[in-house]
């Protein structure tokens, strides 16, 4: 029982130091806003709108752009709320920590460090490729016959011009956070000119009718790269089908929630830069996949570069220039989105102590991470150099989508709690919770203010939502045929399960939320979080096998970091060793300083000149 405590325990902020960091607050909601951007806006823009209306929506590729928008925003929602209630550096590693629990919290944190290693040695591999393809594939034609790698999983060569890209950003982030925000600043807006540019000007060549084909009339092409002709060449489910890949393309904004202690007035930037930048990626996203379907019939697209075959198509040849001007910006940016958070969640868990603390020093010159910038950087670069990444990249996707999951989970959880962050429990009367208890609790509206039993009938509520959520998932997966040719099991089993689950949704709605006021709330509590916690999860049930074992793998080494090191180098753990050692003296904690402080005087009836001893548990918060 004590070892499952420990597992569980969560992470306590003060309300009074929760903006306490020694890290520098130098970005505004602009930067915020443009980092976001520069994240999710990357390459995906020049390649994604045009595969996946070429391969599986055709002209419906704009819807497919909407769901993937609605499903990302509903994510973006939750960690809005959570970026206004707790601005610490960690995004939901730290937000999972302070609602769920401490090993999931270690999970999360570890799989985002995974998602950002891998996101940033794609994009600079992607880098380099690109850069390559317009000196003619010089690099790579040195490279493979001077140093070539014969070796399965590898890449054919060592990707040197990719490893120095890595570094070189290492270098421009080490030196301080507004220098490269400054970097990236300039670079997304390069991008977002050349983004409506294409747009503007692709306006001119559009031609309805482009939306309008007729399979009977195409000439030469297969009739399966046509399908069906129309708006919806693929069926409905070739749109589905487009909106799970375009999700894909709105992942990055996260890197906003990792800045919250280096940012000015992180309660109210973090939620505004949140949804701004979501809403600009969606309409760049739609305005350039609606050009680019009016104005080339969809299956005569250029899967690899769509963009340039569509303006040298309709003899704008000039555009080819303006469009690798905004692929080179949108790919620095990428980069630079995919590194930024990376070395801060590794501050984030080294300060916690769940892994090696030397991690979570504090460079006292450039205020930032020094060393955990370098050891990321030169992981992530080693493994752009010599990894073919192709099949690792689903792998960022399990640590994206299952961190979403969590944070909406998160956001439940803490609304229907009795005390809010930073809100020090108190005693409360000893209660017994029946099956009478839960039913008569379960969907009453006249509670006003969250109990203990309302609490727990709450955390039921999401937890059995949860399980059903990852049920209804699973069976959709391996019961799709049953259930396109309409056998009535299937039918029967996806009906109980669209029924209860909205009920228990009813159910959350019926009890009592926490009123704690803050900057930003999600609306449509609870129903909006979990529809979120429904999207993330199907979308993870449908990644290959291969990609599961790959995360087994990794989950397998950082669980031996953590049983290991950090369960008895947490600073939850020493914080709650010293108390109990000490149960005269309440121990809180201010992360800026290091140091845990007394809240009532020692009794000093004897006169004693004795100060109160300080009880320094290393780096709480």
């Amino acid at each position: 029982m004590e070892f499952l405590l420990k597992l569980t325990r969560k992470k306590f902020i003060r309300l009074d130091s929760v903006e306490d960091t020694k890290l520098s607050r130098c970005l505004n909601t602009l930067d915020l806003t443009a980092l976001g951007i520069g994240s999710t806006l990357g390459a995906g823009i020049y390649v994604v709108a045009g595969q996946v209306a070429k391969q599986v929506s055709g002209p419906s590729v704009f819807v497919s752009f909407l769901i993937a928008a609605i499903a990302s925003i509903l994510a973006g929602l939750c960690y809005a709320e959570f970026g206004a209630r707790v601005p610490k550096t960690g995004s939901a590693y730290v937000y999972s920590y302070v609602t769920i629990g401490e090993l999931m919290a270690f999970v999360i944190g570890w799989n985002l460090i995974l998602e950002y290693v891998i996101g940033t040695a794609s994009v600079a591999r992607a880098w380099s490729a690109y850069f390559d393809s317009l000196i003619k594939n010089a690099i790579q034609t040195y490279f493979k016959e001077n140093f070539p790698m014969n070796v399965s999983g590898l890449s054919p060569y060592p990707d040197f011009f990719a490893l120095g890209i890595t570094l070189l950003l290492t270098v421009i982030l080490a030196v301080g956070v507004k220098e490269s925000s400054r970097f990236n600043n300039i670079f997304t807006a390069v991008n977002l000119l050349v983004v409506t540019y294409i747009i503007i000007c692709g306006a001119f060549k559009a031609d309805h009718t482009n939306w309008e084909v007729n399979p009977k009339e195409v000439v030469g092409v297969n009739s399966t790269v046509v399908g069906q002709g129309g708006f919806l060449p693929f069926g409905f489910s070739g749109m589905l089908s487009g909106a799970a890949t375009c999700f894909y393309a709105f992942v990055g904004f996260d890197a906003i929630a990792t800045t919250g202690e280096e940012v000015k007035n992180p309660q109210k930037a973090i939620p505004i830069s949140i949804v701004v930048s979501l809403f600009a990626c969606f309409f760049a996203y739609s305005g350039i996949s609606i050009v680019v379907t009016l104005m080339c019939p969809y299956y005569l697209l250029d899967g690899n570069a769509p963009l340039p075959a569509v303006f040298d198509r309709v003899g704008w040849h000039v555009a080819r220039y303006v469009i690798a001007v905004g692929a080179v910006c949108g790919l620095s940016t990428s980069l630079l989105g995919a590194m930024f958070p990376l070395p801060r969640v590794i501050y984030a868990i080294a300060s916690d102590g769940l892994i090696f603390k030397f991690l979570a020093r504090v460079n006292a010159r450039y205020k930032t991470p020094l060393i955990a910038t370098f050891v990321s950087g030169l992981f992530a670069g080693l493994m752009a150099m010599l990894f073919d990444l192709k099949e690792l990249v689903d792998m960022m996707s399990i640590g994206t989508l299952l961190a979403y999951t969590l944070v909406a989970v998160s956001v439940l959880l803490l609304r229907y709690r009795v005390h809010g962050i930073g809100e020090k429990e108190q005693s409360t009367d000893s209660y017994t919770l029946t099956n009478g208890t839960i039913f008569s609790t379960a969907f009453n509206f006249r509670n006003e203010n969250p109990s203990k039993i309302t609490e727990k009938v709450s955390a039921y509520a999401v937890t059995i939502f949860s399980i059903l959520t990852v049920g209804l998932s699973i069976f959709l997966k391996f019961a799709e045929d049953d259930l396109s040719h309409g056998k009535p099991w299937a039918i029967f089993i996806t009906a109980v399960f669209t029924i209860v689950m909205p009920l228990i949704l009813i159910s959350l709605a019926c009890q009592p939320q926490n009123k704690t006021k803050v900057s930003f709330k999600v609306p449509l509590l609870p129903f909006l979080p979990g529809i979120s916690i429904f999207v993330n999860i199907f979308l993870m049930l449908r990644l290959p096998t291969a990609t599961w074992i790959r995360f087994a793998v990794w989950m397998a080494i950082g669980f031996i970091i953590y049983f290991c090191y950090g369960l008895r180098n947490s600073n939850q753990g020493l914080r709650k060793s010293e108390t109990d050692n000490f149960p005269d003296y309440e121990v809180t904690c201010d992360s800026s300083v290091n140091s845990a402080r007394s809240s009532k005087e020692p009794n000093t009836d004897h006169n004693s000149s004795e100060t109160a001893r300080l009880l320094r548990p290393s780096n709480v918060l």
